[in-house]
């Protein structure tokens, strides 16, 4: 059977895969093959077909800024109707994106491996192509993932917590006991006013003003930021550390970004502040 593929196929085939990825996640066995037998009888589709599906799929997570199969390597060049279906799905199963936050690392995994991988920030050297980075971007922007991740706040939540696990015991490490038990959890604490999450300290006794944006996504997921912590960063430059944790619910990862962040990023207004002249 060839052709586009039906919206009862496609969703037949996002079922089946979230149904895999709920395993893999949860580390339970799954035989892909299987799925795969099944899936052949159900849409009418040969194995080849639904195998490159399948990595579509991971493609289109990828852009939405989730998490995906590891053993589907996302394939791009989908079809629109693939990305609604993913997007059918998720929104049928709210819960999904619910407990997120939960699937980060656990307090004794905190305890164990406190320090974070933390390497270079996304450049135009390090970019995918332009065709997968055009799709990319046009699904994060179509279905704000940013603004999603932005009001997760238990995934907030939890990625501050893994930040000052990293900085606690980059200070220990250190033999600065005596910092490592000053670090503050300002947002925590205070509320969301002072521009920045957490207040650090380099190994020297410096400021660390560090503001945390956490995504389940790739490295490259947008994000939200405040005109608040934009104006924190401009006036404390020499402070002020913008910490990007991404593929948090696997094994959280992150990269440091420093003032000016128009030097790393673009920045796009997103809503304005109406008021009478």
């Amino acid at each position: 059977m060839a052709g586009d593929w039906s919206d009862e196929q496609n969703d037949a085939i996002v079922a089946d895969y979230f149904a895999m990825l709920g395993d893999d996640i949860a580390g339970r066995t799954y035989s892909k093959a299987e799925h795969n037998r099944v899936l052949q009888a159900v849409i009418d589709r040969p194995r080849g077909s639904i195998e490159y599906k399948h990595q579509n799929i991971s493609a289109v997570l990828k852009g939405l800024g989730e998490d995906w199969i590891p053993g589907y390597k996302p394939a791009f060049n989908f079809q629109a109707s693939l990305v609604d279906a993913v997007v059918r799905w998720l929104q049928r199963h709210p819960d999904w994106l619910a407990p997120a936050a939960r699937m980060g690392p656990s307090p004794s995994a905190l305890r164990e491996e406190a320090m974070l991988w933390i390497g270079p920030p996304p450049t135009h050297s390090n970019a995918p192509p332009p065709d997968e980075l055009e799709q990319m971007t046009a699904i994060a922007r179509k279905y704000d993932v940013a603004e999603r991740d932005a009001r997760n706040r238990a995934l907030g939540r939890a990625g501050a917590e893994r930040v000052l696990a990293h900085e606690r015991a980059n200070l220990l490490a250190a033999g600065r006991t005596d910092l490592a038990e000053r670090i503050r959890w300002v947002s925590d604490v205070d509320g969301d006013g002072a521009g920045y999450d957490i207040l650090s300290f380099d190994t020297d006794g410096r400021d660390r003003l560090i503001e945390v944006k956490t995504t389940n996504g790739w490295e490259r997921t947008p994000f939200h930021i405040t005109r608040n912590e934009l104006a924190v960063a401009e006036e404390r430059r020499g402070e002020w550390w913008l910490v990007r944790l991404w593929n948090f619910a696997r094994k959280p990862k992150a990269f440091e970004l420093r003032p000016p962040l128009e030097a790393h990023v673009s920045l796009m207004a997103t809503s304005y502040q109406a008021s009478f002249p």
